[in-house]
């Protein structure tokens, strides 16, 4: 297993689910949303794995062309010269192939205007399109109004919480016991952020394993720090 069931998992799949399963007459264009590092990409990449679906992960410096060109690299398909018979290319092959597609990083679409590229795909497809972004990415989406109105489900992703950090040491490490009242200390300095959960994992397990020992609580532990995210500050 290389991904854990935690909870923006199961509701990223969930958003995917809910377009891919719509009844015809509804839009298909879903949003997964949240602050950075609460595990958004990864919940993502499990989807695309599961469904089958087009994945891209767009880059700050894409224009519309290198949009268009990724995702059909993505499908295997080689680019035409111009970006309406590309989009044309990738609305067929979503019809073809009935596979949804899975944008991430959509806040660079939406700064780079490419945002009406994305509703053409959808207009010619009626394909399921999963959007990943930021917090503020419905905020962003609502100034393009005609691409707002098609959306099906707004769907916020949620900080990690016990549960999800358990899971998270079990799958990252397998060599140590991490107690419970440890998690929770951990969880409440990463501020349930994913990502800064998985770093302080790492620490305990480097620390436990240093001291040759299988099990670290909050107690062992002791006044050893939990990284926060946040830079130290210099001693003068």
């Amino acid at each position: 297993m290389t991904t854990a069931p935690l909870t923006n998992v199961a509701r990223c799949n969930g958003a995917l689910q809910t377009a891919m399963n719509r009844p015809s007459h509804l839009p298909g264009l879903v949003a997964f949303y949240g602050p950075s590092g609460w595990g958004k990409s990864t919940a993502a990449a499990y989807c695309a794995n599961r469904h089958r679906a087009y994945y891209v992960e767009c880059k700050s410096s894409w224009t519309k062309k290198a949009l268009l060109s990724s995702i059909l690299t993505e499908m295997g398909i080689a680019p035409a010269k111009t970006l309406y018979e590309m989009a044309d290319q990738i609305s067929e092959q979503l019809v073809l192939s009935g596979r949804p597609l899975i944008i991430d990083e959509m806040d660079h679409i939406v700064t780079k205007k490419a945002v009406e590229v994305i509703r053409d795909i959808y207009e010619s497809s009626n394909a399921a399109i999963l959007l990943i972004g930021e917090e503020l990415l419905p905020a962003k989406l609502r100034e393009w109004e005609r691409f707002h109105n098609r959306m099906l489900s707004w769907v916020p992703a949620q900080p990690c919480d016990l549960s999800d950090a358990t899971q998270l040491a079990k799958l990252y490490c397998r060599e140590v016991t991490i107690a419970e009242d440890l998690l929770e200390k951990v969880v409440d300095v990463s501020r349930g952020a994913a990502r800064r959960i998985c770093v302080n994992i790492e620490l305990i397990r480097q620390e436990a394993l240093g001291n040759g020992t299988d099990e670290m609580d909050l107690a062992t532990w002791g006044d050893r720090p939990i990284y926060s995210g946040e830079a130290p500050k210099r001693r003068v």
